[in-house]
């Protein structure tokens, strides 16, 4: 087997690597024989001279059999799942996860935390008290089976060489590979058992890739690497100029998916993306033959109260309250200071800086400045205004939740600078296109 400084060499001389050197070199990251400043170094092999689609399928499959696989035997519908690039306020799999379920589906989701300027999943559902993200894996499974659906973190024995390769492209500025990325993302879902997974790539200023072409080649990345490890998908490129909800912040956000599922109120563009997904999950799962027929199943199950149902049976069992949709309220008590920010002018809101807002709820104390840091689940934002709507002064551009007076100005400081009030614009489209693979496996 060549050594792992050979196969670092033949990367950074742009020579392509065979699936025995990729799978010799992951098999070193995740038995510690490969160091860190050896994975370093790889990375930015990757991240100046690319990968070809075989390296990149050769990359996933090596890390997804780096730890183990979930098997799933005797289900009654497909294994689905999808998987978002990071935005703010993407509440989408609270919503999308018991829509599936409630379809037919099995969704055995594993998720992440909050980074950099992006909402964590895993973070939002810890805001229901006694909500148990790390479940063994026999509990687990059994979640799936019986409610339909479970979110969970990703477990030490699941693609353990990601883990660690994460951890030094996060430091080394190789964050932003896209091979790296492909294989990040697919591997551990390829290792949850999928029969068809849906990518959710999002493009604009609140994105990790802010440009829409690159969005469009990660996306094809991720759909062709994905079809070549024999993984049904397809991808739809959305929106993140403003985010996209009403609300960015983790009991914030859990508490509009409540009255989402509940049949409360439901933000537009949101719901737009969620349909948008949970359609092409349906056709690549078989249990939708065309989208019209796809669109009356979900629409079902929101309007019958089954995916709230089977939501709510979700959060029991992972060790919630039973009773969370009948005493929500009670559950998540409001921050200290809750006060709109206004418009100082007339105008339109013409553009948004969604990082910013990002970082302006992590600034409130509802993200992490460093890995492990608690974070204060009842701060953030509700009520955000969005691109081409029409304000006069005084009018709510957002209502900002925060631990303390200092705190809420602060961020009303950092959103009157993200929110530029200026001339009439269009709304912006809440997705742009959908991706296919265009190879065969």
């Amino acid at each position: 087997m060549p050594l792992p400084q050979d196969i670092i060499r033949a990367k950074r001389d742009g020579q392509e690597l065979t699936s025995e050197s990729i799978k010799a070199f992951v098999n070193g990251i995740a038995g510690g024989q490969v160091s860190d400043a050896q994975v370093g170094a790889f990375a930015m092999a990757v991240y100046l001279q690319g990968m070809s689609r075989a390296e990149q399928t050769g990359l996933t499959l090596a890390m997804r059999d780096s730890g183990r696989s979930l098997h799933w035997t005797g289900l009654s519908g497909p294994v689905l799942d999808k998987h978002s690039t990071g935005g703010v306020g993407d509440l989408v799999s609270l919503v999308l996860a018991p829509m599936l379920a409630a379809c037919g589906a099995y969704v055995p989701m594993i998720s992440g935390r909050g980074l950099g300027h992006t909402g964590g999943t895993l973070d939002k559902l810890e805001s229901i008290p006694g909500f148990n993200v790390h479940l063994a894996s026999r509990t687990f499974e059994q979640v799936v089976r019986e409610a339909g659906l479970a979110i969970v973190g990703q477990s030490d024995d699941l693609a353990p060489a990601d883990g660690r390769m994460y951890a030094v492209r996060d430091v080394t500025a190789t964050v932003d590979a896209c091979p790296l990325i492909v294989a990040s993302i697919l591997s551990k879902k390829l290792a949850e058992g999928l029969g068809a997974l849906v990518l959710d790539v999002k493009t604009g200023n609140g994105a990790l890739i802010c440009e829409r072409n690159r969005a469009r080649d990660l996306a094809q990345d991720l759909v062709d690497v994905a079809q070549l490890a024999g993984l049904r998908s397809s991808a739809v490129i959305t929106d993140m100029n403003q985010p996209l909800a009403s609300s960015a912040g983790n009991a914030l956000e859990v508490l509009e998916a409540i009255a989402y599922l509940k049949n409360e109120s439901r933000n537009p563009r949101l719901q737009e993306v969620v349909l948008a997904l949970a359609t092409e999950l349906l056709l690549l799962g078989g249990l939708a033959s065309n989208r019209e027929q796809a669109g009356s199943m979900l629409a079902w199950a929101l309007e019958s109260g089954q995916a709230a149902s089977l939501f709510a049976r979700m959060v029991a069992l992972q060790g919630g309250p039973v009773d969370l949709f009948e005493r929500t309220q009670e559950y998540f008590p409001p921050a200290p200071v809750v006060r709109p920010l206004t418009a100082k002018a007339r105008g339109y809101v013409a553009y948004i800086d969604t990082r910013a807002i990002g970082l302006c709820v992590g600034a409130l104390g509802g993200g992490r400045r460093r890995q492990g840091e608690g974070i204060d689940h009842r701060v953030g934002l509700t009520d955000l205004c969005n691109v081409g709507d029409e304000v006069a002064s005084g009018d709510r551009l957002a209502t900002i939740h925060a631990a303390d007076e200092a705190g809420w100005q602060a961020a009303a400081e950092t959103l009157a600078g993200a929110i530029t009030i200026g001339r009439a614009t269009d709304p912006l489209p809440a997705c742009y296109e959908y991706i296919a693979p265009s190879v065969n496996n």
